[in-house]
């Protein structure tokens, strides 16, 4: 029995599936230091004085910081390899967590918590990189959407993980616990990156410098980017941005809880189904001839999951629009890096990856500053109509980037 599973696992994630699994096992306890953040920090007026302008600055230090940082690390990792940067951005995300310790006990908690966020963006940005190109170099055709898939749900499922320890230790005992526990964690993460990660990646260039603009432009980088940019800006800057004020403008509350609560419990939901689609999609795409048509199917779903958003006025609508958005947009995440990895030259793929990021982020980043004020003078049902329209204008993207790339409309695997 065990020799069978562990064939139809050597089958679907390679013969180097280990490598993944130690890769999904860092990312996820190193993810913990990203959520536990969110129940505590935008709390820091009451608890340190510190206005909520620059509790915002705090949250979206690390985004904009991933925003320089992310082209310099894809390109690093195609001069040195993957070894040496995943296990460095492990370490630096551990020193920024311990460093919102410090903030807690230090003067000028300020200083300290931006300075945390931004070593944090930074260290991020190096294993999202890593991650990534390590999943395409370990693949093949066959698994290489399941390993994509796979390590992208290891790094989502450690965000809402901590997200609930971070509101529960602190409410038993304290903020410094909660974030104690998270660099605990984050250290067992870096020791199990440094024991067990090998290197997978061929090194180009050692003396080529690195820059933050040093971004791959081939049209495959680019045509990926552009859906990445379109499905961030929709899921993470325009549903996370302004599901509390949809709630609460509606009525909409489950358990008794406020909005706050309320949005906590249905971006759960949609993070939850996002994870677990991001193995299935990939999966699917692995078992059929061309990964553009379950690419297409997805973004669809995203797109006009929008569409039921803007309409829902019960509990049951909401969570119904809020668990299809989130499998569009996962199911789409693994197909989508499969895609990349398969048209992208394995010397380019860590700059591939830094520009899918750098696009992903400009999205994520852009997606509060447009849809919030437009929400606020136009209302939602446009905005949501909108936001659904997105993902299928990045189908097209996609389709005509692939044909103009390949000649292909549907190519297949071995095509790309």
């Amino acid at each position: 029995m065990a020799t069978g599973v562990g064939d139809r696992l050597r089958r679907r994630f390679g013969e180097r599936g280990p490598v993944v699994g130690t890769v999904v096992a860092s990312t996820f306890f190193i993810g913990f230091g990203g959520g536990v953040i969110f129940p505590i920090l935008p709390n820091l007026e009451a608890v340190l004085g510190i206005s909520p302008f620059l509790v915002g600055v705090i949250l979206s230090a690390n985004r904009f910081t991933r925003l320089v940082a992310n082209a310099p690390a894809g390109a690093l990792v195609d001069r040195i390899g993957t070894r040496r940067p995943f296990v460095a951005g492990m370490a630096i995300q551990t020193v920024g967590t311990a460093g919102y310790i410090v903030a807690f006990l230090a003067p000028f908690p300020t200083g300290w918590f931006l300075g945390a966020r931004v070593l944090w963006g930074v260290g991020s940005a190096f294993v999202f990189a890593t991650a990534l190109t390590i999943a395409a170099d370990v693949s093949t055709g066959n698994t290489r959407g399941a390993n994509m898939g796979v390590i992208r749900g290891g790094v989502l499922f450690g965000f809402p993980t901590g997200v609930v320890l971070g509101g529960l230790v602190s409410d038993l005992y304290s903020n410094v616990a909660a974030f104690g526990l998270a660099t605990g964690f984050a250290v067992v993460a870096t020791a199990v990156a440094y024991l067990s990660i090998p290197e997978t990646h061929v090194t180009g260039d050692s003396h080529r410098s690195v820059k933050p603009w040093d971004v791959d432009t081939s049209l495959p980088a680019l045509t990926a980017g552009t859906v990445n940019f379109a499905v961030f800006f929709v899921y993470f800057g325009a549903l996370f941005a302004t599901l509390v004020v949809f709630i609460r403008e509606r009525g909409l509350t489950v358990f008794g809880l406020g909005p706050q609560g309320s949005s906590g419990i249905f971006m759960a939901i949609t993070v939850i189904a996002a994870g677990a689609f991001m193995l299935i999609g990939g999966v699917l795409s692995d078992r059929a001839d061309s990964r553009v048509p379950t690419l297409v199917v997805f973004l669809a779903l995203a797109g006009g999951s929008f569409f039921l958003l803007a309409v829902a006025e019960s509990v049951l609508v909401l969570a119904g629009a809020c668990v299809l958005i989130g499998i569009g947009q996962g199911g789409s995440n693994g197909p989508l890096l499969a895609l990349l990895a398969d048209l992208t030259p394995e010397d380019r793929m860590g700059r591939a990856v830094g520009t899918n990021n750098v696009l992903g982020d400009v999205g994520g980043g852009l997606g509060p500053l447009v849809t919030l004020p437009l929400v606020d003078s136009v209302g939602f049902t446009p905005v949501y109509v909108a936001c659904g329209l997105f993902p299928v204008f990045a189908a097209g993207v996609l389709v005509a980037g692939v044909y103009r790339e390949t000649g292909h409309v549907l190519p297949t695997r071995s095509t790309a």
